[in-house]
């Protein structure tokens, strides 16, 4: 992946596609799964399925505790872009 190339997980849904950024948002803000597993109290698992894009049923309240964590919004983490 080049140095300009976004690394978002797109996944076809309905009609467009869901696409996990969480990797990004990690790498941007210099933080490890590992990191913010111990930090939020999250599964290792749940965090690695987001991030991969492996993840079936998203927990709100995972969600809403991550965008505390990371200081984002949802949409951040995970967003769903119709097909044109």
């Amino acid at each position: 992946m080049g140095k300009d190339e976004v690394d978002v997980t797109k996944v076809p849904m309905g009609n467009g596609e869901i696409h996990f950024k969480l990797e990004e948002l990690l790498k941007e803000k210099h933080i490890s799964k590992n990191q913010m597993m111990r930090d939020t109290e999250t599964d290792f698992k749940v965090i690695q399925r987001i991030a991969k894009g492996t993840i079936t049923k998203v927990d709100l309240y995972v969600l809403t505790r991550l965008c505390d964590y990371l200081v984002c919004d949802i949409d951040d983490i995970i967003e769903y872009k119709k097909n044109d």
